[in-house]
């Protein structure tokens, strides 16, 4: 008697959801094509030539140096704006988001509910909507025109405390905390040598949500600051670039392009260095041990 032997299943194919990604991938991948093909025109080739056809001559390590020059440097001193806003705005709201979540997930107290209901709130309210009275207290402070009126509203993150919370309270073990607290640990070093490990995934995704909002922020700097000495890379490209379509427009149009490209490109190291902690996180719990 013949027997038949199941074939393993294949993956089945969707030839309408492959036109749809061909046609996202097609959406993401041709404007930054332009803008890096861009990058190494001159200004001449820019007015010249036009879509994704190539300059004369290649220009990208010459527009470089221009951009980081132009303007006595302030391209560069935009950029140490930009980290700067990175590094403590950024890095506070991931520490704060991260302590915070975990003791929401973890610890029980009178109106836990009513914090629960509130950050529910606050990340329903976009940003947009702040900024106007986040100006009108920080300018009755005397703070507008300084660091701190960029970085103390980036130290907020509802949505990373959110993430945090959600992602502690199945990662976390409460037998495992149980049993630290046993061996006589106190509650900070059960934090900060236990619970951490197993938050690092949930931590370096908030930490990434929080660096590209930092870093693409510029809706708050431009209210906030008047100083271009103090402008992150969003607001100074923005000035340059109006200073190239103006009124007595400066040939300038290559230095916006160029300085885009420089400004993508740490966004996309820090991606690269840490999408293995992304996806290990975004996977976490689909498989039961």
């Amino acid at each position: 008697m013949a027997t038949t032997t199941r074939s393993p299943l294949k993956p089945r194919k969707s030839p309408v959801l492959t036109a749809v990604m061909a046609l996202y991938l097609l959406y993401t991948l041709v404007p930054l094509a332009w803008l890096l093909i861009s990058a190494t025109k001159t200004q001449s080739d820019l007015l010249s030539t036009s879509g994704l056809a190539f300059g004369g001559s290649f220009a990208l390590l010459d527009n470089i140096a221009q951009t980081f020059t132009h303007d006595n440097g302030i391209f560069l001193r935009w950029l140490g704006n930009t980290l700067l806003y990175v590094v403590v705005g950024a890095g506070g709201a991931t520490a704060l988001a991260t302590a915070a979540g975990y003791g929401l997930a973890k610890y029980r107290f009178r109106g836990r509910r009513a914090v629960f209901a509130v950050l529910l709130g606050a990340i329903a309210i976009p940003g947009t909507a702040l900024a106007v009275p986040t100006f009108l207290m920080f300018s009755n402070l005397g703070l507008t025109n300084t660091p701190w009126a960029i970085i103390i509203p980036s130290l907020v993150s509802p949505f990373g405390l959110y993430l945090v919370w959600t992602y502690a309270t199945e990662a976390v073990p409460d037998e495992l905390l149980e049993a630290a607290r046993i061996d006589g640990a106190g509650e900070l070093r059960i934090f900060f040598t236990v619970t951490l490990r197993l938050l690092l995934p949930g931590v370096v995704t908030v930490a990434l949500f929080a660096v590209v909002s930092t870093w693409n922020n510029y809706f708050l700097p431009l209210i906030m600051l008047s100083e271009p000495d103090w402008y992150p890379l969003t607001v100074g490209l923005n000035q340059w670039s109006a200073q190239a379509s103006g009124v007595g427009a400066q040939p300038i149009y290559h230095l916006v392009i160029t300085g885009s490209v420089i400004t993508i490109v740490p966004l996309v190291v820090a991606f690269l260095l840490l999408q293995r902690f992304w996806q290990s996180g975004l996977t976490a719990g689909s498989v039961k041990q």
